[in-house]
């Protein structure tokens, strides 16, 4: 299941998660985030209840995405008790996401 991560929602689904998330952080307007879309949903299916998978709007949360600094978009973060330990920038392929999510597991 894909989550939707906000301002009001971030610390409690994200940063205090008891397990890995991957947000995603994208624009609707973001063709490459588009192609990434299915792969986000892939993910979150095939980790499901080893990883939190969701994600951000950037046009929705600016101030999530300047905290982060997300300079270009799709960003991928993988965050671990509450810290961003790794980040994919751009459309990149599924097993590229997959590599990094299982170096956390």
């Amino acid at each position: 299941m894909e989550h939707k991560f906000t301002t009001a929602n971030f610390d409690s689904e994200v940063l205090a998660s008891e397990v890995p998330v991957l947000v995603d952080f994208y624009a609707d307007w973001c063709g490459p985030c588009k192609m990434m879309a299915p792969v986000v949903t892939a993910l979150a299916e095939k980790y499901e209840g080893k990883i939190k998978v969701g994600k951000c709007n950037i046009d929705e949360e600016d101030g999530l995405a300047r905290m982060y600094r997300v300079m270009s978009i799709p960003t991928m973060k993988i965050f671990v008790k509450g810290e961003a330990v790794a980040t994919v920038v751009g459309a990149v392929p599924q097993e590229e996401l997959e590599a990094e999510i299982e170096k956390v597991l």
